[in-house]
């Protein structure tokens, strides 16, 4: 009995300076640590080989407590888009993400980048690399995924990163209710989205930019449309910061089969640098406060018919575009190459490190 009431009295003391560390940190101007930006991951995985090193980035942030990766969403209309996504989040540990892929999208070309990795077997048959899902028609529609996970978050919590197409975000804005969410598109999105990062575009020249031009009435509809701020990383931005070559050699070694490592040497012929355009967004939509980047003024994106871009600024306006300078590219460079090569926490069952792999 003695000892039931000494451990209630004592309860009583913690949960009292429990309170009181709160009052204080709130009165004395101490800050709680940073929440994770709880991140949606919207891709053409299978177009260029930047979605792969993007999404390797976004798995390096979670390890990092930076990031939390809700879901993968895909605009890329491909079988093996949604198998290779799975596969590179099952070698990082994360293999039950929520994975959506689009149906009826603009590019269905194969990809041996995506393919080959997801296909690729051992001597006894088995898969090389662990992965569940074996074909994108298998996978859910991703509007269906994007409206469960984002009904399911708090309000104003979530970043969307969009480095491909409008397609499925555009699909969302015109979503009705449904069982997951009373709320139609544009309102659950204004709900629930804080900032969408977008690499599309080109700043501030307008010329015509892939993700833009190729379905081109979905960026017209987000950009008229989208109900939160936006943020663009312009095609020049990604142009102006290249990924070596010598990082695929050397960071990722640490593997003999590293998944982003062998679709890098199958997208092109080995030794080649690539722009870095999803790595920007994903770099500004975990990291906007540490000054990587400039932002341009605020202002208005809108997408014109012949696919070109516009910028006007407004002071009242919700879009921004990012801007790299020769000063701040080699410190972004730095940090995108050393978040793509980050091994995972845990190397996946079966898959040794490699002896006197080269890692900083």
């Amino acid at each position: 009995m003695i000892r039931s009431t000494t451990r209630r009295k004592m309860f009583g003391e913690w949960r009292l300076w429990g309170v009181l560390g709160v009052l204080c940190a709130a009165s004395c101007g101490v800050q709680a640590a940073p929440q994770p930006a709880r991140i949606i991951f919207d891709t053409d995985m299978g177009n260029d080989i930047d979605d792969a090193l993007a999404l390797s980035m976004l798995h390096s942030f979670e390890a990092r407590g930076e990031a939390k990766l809700l879901a993968v969403t895909i605009t890329k209309d491909n079988q093996w888009a949604a198998p290779y996504v799975d596969l590179v989040n099952t070698f990082y540990g994360r293999g039950n993400l929520s994975i959506g892929v689009v149906r009826n999208g603009v590019t269905r070309e194969d990809s041996p980048y995506i393919r080959v990795p997801s296909e690729r077997k051992r001597a006894d048959g088995t898969p090389l690399h662990r992965h569940d899902l074996r074909d994108g028609k298998a996978a859910p529609d991703a509007v269906d995924v994007l409206r469960r996970v984002l009904a399911g978050e708090q309000d104003n919590a979530v970043t969307m990163v969009q480095v491909g197409f409008s397609t499925n975000l555009a699909r969302l804005l015109d979503s009705p209710p449904d069982r997951h969410s009373p709320l139609n598109g544009t309102e659950l999105v204004r709900r629930k989205v804080r900032l969408l990062s977008a690499m599309a575009g080109a700043f501030p020249t307008g010329d015509r930019e892939y993700n833009v031009h190729m379905d081109l009435k979905s960026a017209q509809r987000l950009f008229a449309q989208w109900p939160t701020p936006i943020v663009a990383s312009g095609f020049e931005i990604g142009l102006a910061i290249l990924y070596p070559a010598s990082s695929i050699e050397k960071h990722f070694a640490y593997v003999p089969e590293h998944p982003v490592a062998e679709a890098y040497r199958l997208y092109q012929k080995m030794p080649y640098n690539r722009p870095t355009w999803d790595l920007t967004s994903v770099l500004y939509a975990v990291r906007p406060d540490e000054n990587y980047f400039d932002l341009s003024a605020p202002g208005k994106i809108s997408a014109k018919d012949d696919g070109h871009t516009q910028f006007e600024a407004n002071a009242n306006g919700t879009h921004r575009y990012l801007i790299a300078t020769p000063a701040q590219r080699p410190r972004i460079l730095e940090a995108l190459v050393n978040l793509a090569s980050q091994p995972p926490a845990a190397l996946p069952a079966g898959l040794t490190a490699t002896a006197g792999a080269v890692r900083r």
